[in-house]
């Protein structure tokens, strides 16, 4: 497998995925999801990492960021990796690793490509058939975004309004349901690697600057189409950080069915 990128490039919106140790389920309890939201939002305090979405799942996670250029989505990621690490192996008394060697970043492209990788990350529960609706399982964004929590709130409500050129945040919420709905009414919520297998995502145009400033990382880099979507590739297998076990499905309440 390939290095994971993370060559993050200012003004971008990256879509961050991280899982666990051999694909362990070490995220199945939801005191486990609770710490690492935790130390996201200490993140966010800490450095001013701006969130736009996120899904914590049992074996891994998503995170849609924007880069404001502090190198903030770097330290972010060492530091919720590295405190949700700590306090699991301290409480369960273990020691290893929690977390595969390297997060992956992918850079998504503006307008309804965004809207697209929203949606991806808010039925990634969907797709593993442990929830039939996002707002069922409320370690994501979707449910913060839908139902805005008085406090300790992760999303860049600003960011959001600002990035869809549109005026409210409450118009956002709407046109972001609707585009959930849609998906879920006409299907279309199976796997799609373009969104975590490559270094970019969208247009070709969008796709093509960024391998121009990724520079001698992005010079040999293929740029191919895949489900109407340019992708810029890495060298050797796909990334595969969505993997969920067939045989094995958590529910809501924490609990491992086999099947």
């Amino acid at each position: 497998m390939p290095r994971a990128n993370r060559h993050f490039q200012p003004g971008h919106v990256w879509h961050v995925t991280h899982r666990c140790h051999k694909k362990e389920f070490l995220l199945k309890f939801a005191r486990d999801r609770d710490c690492w939201r935790h130390w996201l939002f200490e993140a966010k305090k800490r450095y001013g990492l701006c969130v736009l979405n996120y899904i914590i799942t049992s074996n891994h996670i998503h995170l849609l960021v924007r880069d404001r250029g502090h190198g903030e989505i770097a330290r972010s990621m060492q530091l919720v990796a590295g405190c949700s690490a700590q306090a699991y192996n301290q409480r369960k008394g273990r020691q290893g690793a929690f977390w595969e060697d390297r997060y992956h970043a992918t850079a998504i492209d503006s307008d309804a490509y965004l809207a697209r990788c929203m949606v991806y990350i808010d039925l990634n529960m969907v797709r593993a058939g442990v929830v039939i609706h996002p707002e069922d399982w409320r370690w994501c964004g979707y449910c913060e975004i839908q139902s805005p929590p008085m406090r300790y709130g992760l999303i860049d409500q600003r960011a959001l309004t600002q990035l869809f050129g549109i005026n409210s945040f409450q118009r956002y919420q709407q046109l972001h349901k609707g585009w959930l709905e849609h998906a879920l009414g006409s299907g279309q919520w199976g796997r799609e690697p373009v969104w975590t297998h490559g270094l970019a995502a969208g247009r070709r145009d969008f796709v093509e600057r960024v391998r121009l400033e990724l520079g001698a990382t992005g010079r040999y880099k293929a740029v191919i189409e895949e489900t109407d979507v340019y992708v810029l590739k890495e060298p050797g297998s796909p990334y595969t950080a969505d993997f969920v076990p067939e045989m094995e499905v958590l529910s809501a309440d924490n609990t491992v069915f086999f099947e």
